[in-house]
């Protein structure tokens, strides 16, 4: 099978295409012939030898958490799905055993990690982390679900929105940004969205988006999105100066909450706001899989059309990290092997 690995970590630059052999499952798994696998920043920084989790130890290296299929053999043991199935995965690999497995939110596990290797023409993943698809729902748009909205759905919910809150989400054009302005927007909340990009910022409003705000220096953002309203609640994927922004906008009692780290690893807060204004910054990593299974079923219903900028065919895929380096995609990049 083609597989598109990580042979230097250098950037889009790093990968290659190659043959390997088509993987068997072993109990309790299941192969999956993919037809569409998304790409996150996640994959990116991996890729530009940007992660804690990967470094030139495990090269040729195969990422790639967002994967939709048809299953094509299964192992000992598996009745949760049938060769021909189509199907999602939850990339979340949980270990079963700690309080929150047991407990719940699964997405707490004190050993939480991600499936990787979905950027080849098959996967062998575990069984049940594979959803169904109805007819409905196409490869393309079933693999932008797992990683940018499932995270987006459960930021939400940590921060509690509801019908006529004010969210605010910086970066508001890159995929977990766009999923959030929709998703927010099926609430019926009103959202205030950042991007460089005036041309970004129309597609997003014709997606849902309330206010638009041009610009990325967060002190001239401050200004611009305090004229509009006090935010009830904010999206953060950015991370850096934009958590204290942020936190300065909210509301009394306001909910932040966290997931990413694009604009930088560390951030600076006023602290006495923080107390003073009874404000709460909540972290935050990807949701559960009934959360996805409940995004499928939204776009089933026809509540949700995750946005794809493109799609790319697995002898691109460089091409495809190249795009998302750039920064000019609003919405999903996806390959289809």
């Amino acid at each position: 099978m083609r597989t598109a690995v990580f042979s230097d970590l250098i950037g889009p630059e790093g990968v290659r295409i190659v043959d390997r052999p088509t993987p068997d499952p072993d109990a309790g798994e299941a192969v999956v012939d993919v037809e569409a696998c998304s790409i996150n920043h996640h994959d990116l920084w991996i890729l530009e030898g940007d992660s804690a989790m990967v470094d030139g130890d495990d090269l040729p290296f195969v990422s790639g958490l967002d994967v939709a299929g048809v299953v094509r053999s299964v192992g000992d043991g598996v009745e949760s799905v049938r060769e021909g199935d189509r199907v999602v995965l939850c990339p979340n690999e949980t270990c079963g055993r700690c309080r929150f497995c047991r407990e719940g939110p699964e997405n707490r596990c004190e050993r939480f990690s991600l499936f990787h290797g979905g950027l080849a023409e098959s996967a062998r993943v575990d069984a049940d982390r594979l959803i169904s698809l109805p007819d409905s729902v196409d490869a393309v748009t079933a693999a932008a679900l797992p990683t940018a909205y499932l995270t987006a759905r459960h930021m939400l919910r940590q921060a509690a929105v509801s019908a006529g809150d004010l969210v605010f989400v910086p970066g508001a054009t890159g995929g977990v940004g766009v999923a959030s302005v929709q998703l927010a927007d099926t609430l019926g909340a009103r959202t205030i969205g950042t991007s460089s990009s005036a041309a970004k910022l129309d597609r997003l409003s014709a997606l849902g988006l309330d206010h638009a705000v041009e610009g990325t220096d967060p002190e001239t953002l401050r200004e611009a999105v305090g004229a509009i309203g006090t935010p009830d609640a904010v999206l953060n994927h950015l991370g850096g100066a934009y958590t204290d922004v942020g936190l300065d906008l909210l509301r009394r009692g306001g909910r932040m909450v966290v997931c990413g780290r694009t604009a930088g690893n560390t951030s600076e807060i006023d602290v006495p706001d923080l107390f003073l204004g009874h404000k709460r910054v909540i972290g935050s990593t990807m949701g559960t899989q009934p959360e996805l299974q409940g995004l499928v079923e939204s776009v089933e219903r026809g509540d949700l059309s995750p946005e794809i900028e493109a799609t790319y065919p697995l002898e691109e895929t460089a091409g495809a990290f190249a795009a998302m380096a750039d920064r000019e995609a609003v919405g999903k990049i996806v390959v289809t092997p």
